[in-house]
């Protein structure tokens, strides 16, 4: 796939061809707005990762309903992204024709304002192997290990409110990914309790079969039986939905999904939809059918986001949709704080009565979607419902995930607060000065005594997964 071939204005076909930040001024559809518009978005995307294709382009964006058309609000730069100061900084420096490495050190400023890892996925999640750590990997629940494959630290296209967005701006030391296959097999041969795994990104599916290959043929040898799930998290069937139709890329990806079927194990596809339009399309549908009949699930998630799906009646015919191709509805995310977080974001009070209304709307095939929810530190926290406790108005939440098992599903209250945004915009109620997990969180992460990881399991020894002993990391000894 040439990933960096610019914009040729031809009508789209399989052959992948990327629109990147200096295609931006020859794009007709850019040459149309207005020169205050033109310069706010180069000065946006000298910040903030920009890219798109043809497809999303030519197929996604009705052009006749910008700005406030959702695809184009999701892909292409808006000035509300920035702080007023910094766009002003930023351009400031355009106009006045500055250098590059100008313009890069006063973006750089910017984008470590803007918390570029948020919720400690690098600094608390990372785990070792016999004393090396193993970089692009993530171990934060001990059934589920994520993977980020090197060649898969792209996307088919950009989301601005992207909570990896750091992956994509050329900043090694926020990156994460890994190539060392020997050390991730390794791992996981070592541990019996994990049995999902979740290759993530970026986006795996901008990878050659063969190389995603390289990483799955060993998870369906016999030394490996306790992987039972091998998950893709994937945009590309909204992005670039011709990685599942056209070419030997796409027939070989098939047969890939067969063979693990073969091997006893589940391929699931977590796929990421934000819009119903994004379903709309007759390649999209023929994908999802393909992957299908390959013996591959579906499953869709998206957080909800400001300008782009923030009314129930989006989400309502986008889970009926989906339902009625036969994928189901798994997540409705909040957005995680992050990167142009204030211009995407949608209190909790609202997220809750939109999932609560749309939820309302469908058949119990979709009710199989949970939000809204929160990958926070503690866990994946879900925002269950509000109810008044002696004249107090309280959230109600459940950890649906936690770094210790023993916290998942039990209750907990908050204060009502209709302007919280995420999990540590809520106080606890009932006087309490700290949620229940608290002091423990703090002892597992405690830079005095390292952050505390899964045991080594041996070969023979099946842990379960409630039951598991931490043990320090090396990394902050």
């Amino acid at each position: 796939m040439a990933e960096n071939s610019s914009y040729t204005g031809t009508p789209p076909d399989f052959r992948y061809r990327a629109v990147l930040r200096h295609d931006l001024p020859s794009l007709p559809q850019i040459q149309a707005l207005d020169a205050d518009e033109r310069l706010a978005m180069m000065a946006v995307s000298a910040v903030m990762p920009f890219r798109v294709n043809r497809y999303v382009i030519e197929e996604l964006i009705d052009w006749d309903d910008i700005p406030d058309d959702p695809i184009y609000q999701l892909t292409f730069p808006q000035r509300g992204m920035l702080a007023p100061e910094d766009l002003s900084v930023m351009q400031d420096l355009l106009l006045r024709d500055a250098s590059r490495d100008e313009l890069q050190e006063a973006a750089r400023k910017i984008r470590f304002r803007m918390n570029p890892q948020p919720d400690g996925q690098k600094q608390y999640n990372v785990p070792h192997h016999q004393g090396v750590p193993i970089p692009g990997m993530q171990h934060k629940y001990p059934d589920t290990v994520l993977y980020f494959p090197s060649q898969g630290q792209s996307c088919h296209a950009f989301c601005n409110y992207c909570f990896r967005w750091a992956q994509f701006i050329g900043e090694k030391d926020l990156r994460f990914r890994s190539s060392e296959t020997d050390l991730f097999h390794a791992y996981l041969r070592d541990h019996h309790e994990v049995t999902d795994l979740l290759f993530t990104g970026g986006d795996p599916m901008v990878m050659r079969t063969k190389h995603l290959r390289a990483y799955i043929e060993p998870l369906l040898r016999s030394d490996l039986e306790h992987i039972k799930q091998i998950r893709i998290g994937t945009k590309a069937l909204a992005w670039w939905p011709h990685r599942f139709v056209n070419g030997e890329e796409a027939d070989d990806f098939l047969r890939l999904l067969e063979e693990i079927r073969e091997a006893g194990k589940l391929p699931a596809i977590m796929a990421h939809f934000s819009h119903p339009v994004e379903l709309s399309t007759d390649i999209t549908r023929q994908a999802i059918r393909r992957i299908q009949s390959a013996g591959g699930i579906i499953r869709t998630q998206a957080p909800v986001v400001r300008h782009v799906n923030d009314s129930a009646s989006i989400w309502t015919e986008m889970w009926k949709t989906q339902v009625a191709l036969g994928c189901v509805p798994y997540y409705l995310f909040v957005a995680r704080d992050t990167g142009p977080k204030e211009y995407f974001r949608v209190p909790l009070a609202r997220a809750l009565r939109i999932y609560q209304r749309a939820s309302r709307r469908v058949s119990g095939l979709a009710r199989t979607v949970r939000g809204p929810v929160m990958s926070a530190l503690p866990g994946k926290a879900h925002l269950t419902g509000e109810v008044e406790i002696h004249g107090k108005r309280l959230f109600t939440l459940q950890l649906l995930r936690g770094r210790k098992p023993e916290w998942e599903r039990r209750p907990f209250f908050a204060h009502y607060n209709e302007e919280a945004a995420w999990l540590t915009d809520l106080e606890p109620a009932f006087g309490e000065q700290e949620f229940f997990w608290g002091s423990e969180l703090r002892a597992m992460l405690q830079p005095g005594k390292g952050r505390k990881l899964f045991r080594r399991t041996g070969k023979q020894e099946h842990a379960d997964r409630d039951v598991h002993r931490l043990q320090d990391h090396p990394e902050n000894r």
